[in-house]
């Protein structure tokens, strides 16, 4: 009797926290308010460059990522019900676990729910949830030239971002920032894992144009701007990037 009872308290614990998530998710895109988004601060690579810069970084660092987002609604004609409120959330000095190099089905499940649990017990929040969390871990570029792949989930509503400790690379660290944070809506990537190519014609910022490369712009979810079939380059910042349409279906702004 016992094991049964231990079953079910079990079963009805995993029950709300999977309705919660489910909530927290629908919720989160039916903007109806400002969407929070928490900004938190990790040195990811423990280094006196990466301390020195989150020391240096405010919330007006992060306010492009605001602005494009109401940009963006404003041409979806959703600039009155499509706002997010970027916000400080402080500088943490445990760092979230890390996902699994090319784990299976399981072995992400499982990083997942290790990645809700360490930022529910590391990250407050003020106000009424869905809030979004975003965790920025900082790498010194002299020590990291390449970074792990960043991740965003939408269950949970967290992000977990790696991003450069330098000023001349803090307009693309932005772009990056609002990829994941777009994942965290349901956004999809637009892109080949393959060969990183923005895939035709949801990863183009303007599939009709003609002729058709190089394009201008970076689709935000392709990340990169395509140049040529086998080109494409990461936009110099956030201005030099769109939501597409079927990403703004995705984040029902269509």
């Amino acid at each position: 009797m016992f094991k049964v009872i231990r079953i079910f308290i079990l079963l009805f614990v995993l029950l709300a926290v999977a309705l919660g998530a489910w909530r927290a998710k629908t919720r989160s895109v039916e903007w109806k308010h400002d969407l929070p988004v928490n900004i938190y601060l990790i040195n990811g690579d423990g280094s006196e460059a990466a301390a020195a810069y989150l020391k240096s970084l405010t919330l007006a660092d992060f306010k492009p990522v605001e602005m494009f987002m109401k940009e963006e609604a404003t041409r979806y004609d959703r600039a009155s019900k499509a706002s997010i409120e970027v916000r400080m959330g402080g500088t943490l000095v445990t760092q979230p676990p890390a996902p699994p190099n090319n784990g299976n089905h399981l072995d992400v499940i499982i990083w997942s729910l290790k990645m809700r649990w360490w930022a529910y017990r590391n990250a407050d929040t003020k106000g009424a949830d869905p809030q979004v969390k975003l965790f920025l871990l900082y790498f010194d570029p002299a020590q990291s030239s390449r970074l792990a792949h960043s991740t965003g989930l939408q269950k949970g509503l967290i992000g977990r971002v790696n991003v450069f400790a330098s000023r001349d690379m803090a307009s693309q660290n932005n772009v990056v920032i609002t990829h994941e944070f777009l994942h965290t809506l349901g956004a999809t990537d637009k892109y080949d894992p393959a060969s990183n190519q923005p895939v035709y014609p949801e990863g183009y910022a303007l599939p009709e144009q003609i002729p058709r490369l190089p394009q201008r712009f970076a689709e935000i979810m392709a990340g990169r701007i395509p140049l040529s079939a086998s080109e494409a380059e990461m936009p110099p910042g956030l201005s030099d990037a769109v939501i597409g349409e079927k990403t703004a279906r995705e984040i029902n702004w269509m």
